[in-house]
């Protein structure tokens, strides 16, 4: 039988205006090679693929991919995968949260208030970025030195330095480079004075042909973000950020940290599309 694919909006305030993301479900039977090929088909900043899980502990296993490689972690493809396997029927091992089994270890699913929430993952680097680090994402972003409050590794993953500036006006003024020759992924933060949101984020990478692509929402920056941002005393409670304005969207993160000092990363989940991906097996191998 044909895998069921499903294009899941997630983080949108309403229908049609987060992240979309593609799931292709019971996918255990497509090679690296044909889920990388169908990630750049579908030209999503990232497609997920459900397969078995291989830990006993997890109740599916998610890879995910970017329109170049395979990511170990990445949020918005975390809560989608999720939504989608519960659509399913799937039922968790445990009442109270799914397990997803991904490259970066088991991440822990909640219910919580009608959406899901993640918990965020551990940093795979953190600090003070070096004075070269830190210009070459100052020329990425077109802005001086001086315009820079903080500045942190804040990688979970799929490798970003962190950039906060004094105010939400300021991120959303940015004009990135449209093209960088190497790897590079930034996200940039600051603080709205007034409204339903706390802060407005932007988050900008490279892809496969170098030219740089901004992110409408994003989840495994905005979970780095808010744990940098707990640590340094910034924050202290829950909070909502903004992220995807300046591409039309209206993306709304929910964070929160519990009493244990977990990190928590919720947004909406809707199914948009739903369907069966016809002749995926007529042309094996897809490399």
């Amino acid at each position: 039988m044909e895998p069921v694919i499903q294009i899941i909006d997630v983080f949108g305030a309403e229908p049609f205006s987060g992240n979309p993301l593609a799931v292709v479900m019971g996918a255990d039977a497509l090679e690296t090679a044909g889920m990388q090929r169908l990630a750049r088909w579908f030209n999503l900043s990232e497609t997920a693929f459900v397969l078995s899980p291989t830990h006993p502990d997890a109740d599916y296993r998610v890879r995910i991919f970017s329109l170049e490689r395979e990511l170990p972690f990445a949020g918005h493809p975390t809560l989608g995968s999720c939504h989608a396997w519960l659509s399913t029927g799937s039922k968790p091992m445990n009442e109270v949260h799914i397990v997803q089994e991904c490259g970066a270890g088991l991440v822990v699913i909640r219910r919580d208030q009608g959406r899901l929430r993640f918990a965020a993952p551990a940093l795979i680097r953190s600090g003070t970025p070096s004075g070269e680090e830190l210009s070459e994402a100052l020329q990425l972003l077109r802005i001086e030195p001086c315009d820079v409050v903080d500045a942190a590794w804040v990688d979970n993953g799929p490798g970003w330095l962190g950039i906060r500036l004094a105010s939400a006006e300021q991120v959303l003024a940015l004009q990135a480079a449209q093209n960088w020759p190497r790897r590079i992924d930034v996200g940039v933060i600051g603080p709205h004075s007034s409204g339903d949101t706390a802060f407005e984020v932007r988050a900008f990478f490279s892809n496969h042909l170098g030219a740089i692509v901004e992110d409408p929402v994003t989840g495994s920056l905005n979970a780095s973000l808010a744990q940098w941002l707990f640590e340094t005393g910034l924050v202290e409670q829950a909070y909502v950020a903004a992220q995807g304005t300046r591409l039309g969207r209206k993306g709304r993160i929910h964070v929160r940290r519990d009493d244990a000092g977990q990190v928590w990363i919720g947004g909406e989940t809707r199914t948009q599309v739903e369907g069966r991906l016809q002749g995926l097996f007529e042309h094996q191998p897809l490399d």
